[in-house]
């Protein structure tokens, strides 16, 4: 009897197969009231993985950064490279000084920003080697591209390569103008690369942002802005300026700095029914939010919320807001997670400090 008996005993890989939905099902929702309720991943739902985030990996980048939650791990490097607006189809100006027009959104308007998303052969088990960017990668990228701009993260002014002419009547008299140019000098910029005051927009950085997923188990937005924000707080540019007996852009030995605004950070979570397919009314029936969901959860959750918050100064201010699916997620339920992803900001600050 106990040969029997073992022989109809299934384990728990084996269980999670044959039945993924029951499975998870039974771990958050355990006959003994006395067992908290958790996740396959030993996660309470709640519970995100934490982010370990290691900067300046790629030596031949402006920028880098190496993002891992779990067994979810993500690169990100930044290079830049010049673009005269000569050769910018759509760049306008303005007659009466040369800088961009007031109306451009120029990192929009001229692509200053490139990302693009590459999840390895390997990654993951359905990404085989051969086969077209999957429509994950294409997603991605433009919900990267999206709040990139929404979020008002980069500073076009840092991006910006202007030219001083100084045939022109100077603006300031006298000592002040002597100490303006002396500064300009200093800094190797010829009063080219000074953004603070006037001067003809002669080129732009182009900022080519590519992440690369080693590997991926759930959640891969969240890791790829992470990784983003991470390499741009890590790019540092060099001092260009434009050299107009050559015609072209030169540069020097030092490097300043991205002027990034805030740190916005991405918080992911999925809902889980009690049924695999939901057919009660919006708000109805036993749900479960799972923060930072892996791979088996998400092949299980048909609804998914992602909230894009930062909190630099004192605040919380939401950045971004997106919803997939489903029929839970209701205003409350919305306001259960801004919580959340408050909680995961902290996590995040943490670990890029």
């Amino acid at each position: 009897m106990a040969a029997a008996a073992s022989t109809l005993t299934l384990s728990s890989a084996t269980f999670a197969k044959l039945s993924p939905h029951p499975y998870l099902l039974a771990n958050l929702q355990p006959s003994d009231s006395s067992i908290p309720s958790a996740r396959t991943n030993g996660r309470q739902p709640r519970q995100a993985r934490p982010p370990f985030i290691n900067s300046s990996s790629l030596s031949h980048a402006h920028g880098s950064a190496v993002v891992r939650t779990g067994d979810t791990t993500v690169i990100c490097g930044v290079r830049a490279e010049t673009l005269l607006t000569n050769q910018i189809p759509n760049y306008r100006v303005q007659a009466k000084d040369g800088l961009a027009s007031s109306n451009t959104n120029e990192l929009r308007d001229y692509d200053l920003l490139v990302p693009n998303i590459e999840l390895a052969t390997g990654c993951a088990p359905n990404f085989l080697p051969g086969v077209p960017p999957t429509a994950i990668a294409q997603t991605l990228s433009t919900r990267v591209y999206s709040l990139l701009h929404s979020s008002k993260l980069l500073d076009a002014a840092d991006l910006r390569i202007t030219y001083q002419n100084k045939d022109l009547p100077p603006r300031l008299e006298g000592k002040q103008e002597e100490e303006e140019r002396g500064q300009d000098v200093a800094h190797g910029n010829d009063g080219a690369g000074d953004n603070s005051t006037q001067g003809e927009v002669k080129a732009y950085w182009v900022l080519y942002i590519d992440v690369l997923f080693i590997s991926l188990d759930g959640n891969p937005f969240d890791a790829a802005w992470a990784s983003i924000v991470a390499a741009l707080r890590d790019t540092k540019l060099p001092k260009a300026f434009w050299d107009p007996d050559r015609e072209m852009v030169l540069c020097n030995r030092e490097a300043s700095p991205l002027t990034v605004r805030g740190l916005p950070v991405a918080s992911t979570a999925a809902v889980f029914t009690a049924k695999e397919r939901q057919q009660q009314k919006k708000g109805s029936g036993q749900f479960w939010i799972l923060v930072d969901p892996d791979r088996l959860e998400e092949s299980l959750c048909h609804e998914s919320v992602t909230v894009v918050v930062d909190r630099s100064q004192g605040e919380t201010e939401v950045l971004g807001l997106s919803k997939s699916g489903g029929t839970i997620v209701g205003p409350e339920v919305l306001r259960r997670f801004t919580a959340i992803a408050e909680e995961r900001w902290e996590e995040f600050e943490k670990a890029l400090s």
